[in-house]
């Protein structure tokens, strides 16, 4: 995905950086303005989170806005609420996954349908997609804690490298 972005901030590696943590965050770009779903984000904070001077944060969306392909991408996103962290409040369940390959086809599968042989429902999925995050991980959310004894087979699944209960 982002090699298809990249050539139009060639030369422009701030500018690059910024958008790649709109990326990250789920950071959408409407009529010149930086959005969190449809909370404004001004470019002052924007620049403090990636290290950059605001005007770089200026440039960027202006790139963005200038770019059709760039455009149409940027005004779809959308922040995510995860649940991993607070699961445990709720006394539900949070497993991270750590993928051995994070491209490789039926690891949520193999993990999912060990939850659902347990009779566990599952309240959310977040995977980390390879290209925008180093080291991916996903994150299964659960009604009900998952139980200790389902490690060792969710362990089994081709592809998983190692499991963490939240």
């Amino acid at each position: 995905m982002w090699a298809r972005f990249r050539s139009s901030f060639k030369g422009f590696p701030a500018q690059e950086k910024v958008a790649q943590l709109m990326v990250v965050y789920g950071l959408r770009v409407h009529e010149g303005r930086v959005y969190c779903g449809e909370v404004k984000v001004s470019d002052t904070s924007m620049a403090r989170a990636a290290g950059v001077d605001r005007r770089v944060v200026t440039a960027t969306v202006r790139t963005i806005e200038r770019t059709p392909d760039l455009k149409a991408f940027f005004d779809r996103l959308r922040p995510v609420c995860h649940l991993g962290d607070v699961a445990p409040l709720m006394n539900w369940g949070a497993i991270e996954i750590v993928p051995t390959q994070a491209s490789k086809p039926g690891i949520l599968a193999g993990v999912a349908s060990i939850i659902a042989e347990a009779g566990i429902s599952v309240r959310q999925v977040i995977i980390d997609d390879p290209e925008i995050i180093d080291e991916p991980h996903g994150f299964i959310v659960t009604e009900t804690p998952v139980p200790e004894r389902l490690l060792p087979r969710i362990k089994q699944v081709d592809g998983v490298k190692s499991v963490v209960l939240h």
